[in-house]
């Protein structure tokens, strides 16, 4: 690994915000094609963080943190990425259910999946059924993402589903879901793709479905 990207590597484990912004530009000034800074430094630093969470060495504070690093120094390098023309991993709709306004456990897995070189559009929280249908008709991603942390929330994964179904996209499209009060029989009884039930797992869900 350079050692300019190395650095960009070691800023996102240690958790430098200050720093990373800094690295990442010293890379790019030094000629470092911007897809080897996005996958030697921030995507290998980012499945260090999710090896680290499964091993208990870091916890959902850490994998926040590093995430919200990693994100500082993505800002500097994506429109380098985007005139390069990179090909992302897949694009991901993700967003909260109707109902439920808890975005913490969102925001981590939005930040995880762009930093593992996802497209995601996160479209916030408290979403209908209708808008996730209408994001999916307009921004066409190969998956859709939703989270629940209230049990009384629950349900409108399984109409969102449905309404899928109804406007045809069903087929075109992957769900997951994760969330508390969740779980991967619920999943299954609603008929989604797959089932996460943290951060980490996410990002394995969605390459996995998209392999």
């Amino acid at each position: 690994m350079n050692g300019i990207v190395r650095q960009v590597y070691e800023s996102i484990l240690n958790f430098d915000r200050g720093v990373i912004g800094k690295k990442v530009q010293e890379a790019l000034d030094a000629g470092i094609d911007p897809q080897a800074i996005l996958s030697d430094g921030m995507i290998a630093a980012m499945g260090e963080v999710g090896r680290r969470f499964e091993e208990g060495e870091f916890f959902i504070p850490e994998m926040l943190i590093a995430a919200t690093t990693m994100e500082t120094g993505l800002a500097v390098l994506q429109p380098h990425l985007t005139q390069q023309g990179v090909k992302s991993a897949g694009r991901i709709l993700i967003g909260t259910v109707k109902g439920d306004l808890h975005d913490v456990g969102k925001n981590l897995v939005a930040m995880m999946l762009r930093g593992s070189g996802f497209e995601v559009i996160d479209l916030g929280v408290d979403i209908a059924p209708e808008r996730f249908v209408e994001e999916a008709l307009s921004k066409k991603p190969q998956v859709i993402a939703m989270s629940a942390l209230l049990t009384t929330t629950m349900p409108s994964m399984n109409t969102t589903i449905q309404a899928l179904k109804e406007a045809g996209l069903r087929s075109k499209v992957k769900v997951i879901i994760g969330g508390a009060p969740l779980s991967d029989s619920y999943a299954k009884e609603i008929g989604a793709d797959g089932y996460a039930p943290d951060a980490n797992r996410a990002v394995k869900v969605a390459r996995s479905l998209l392999a």
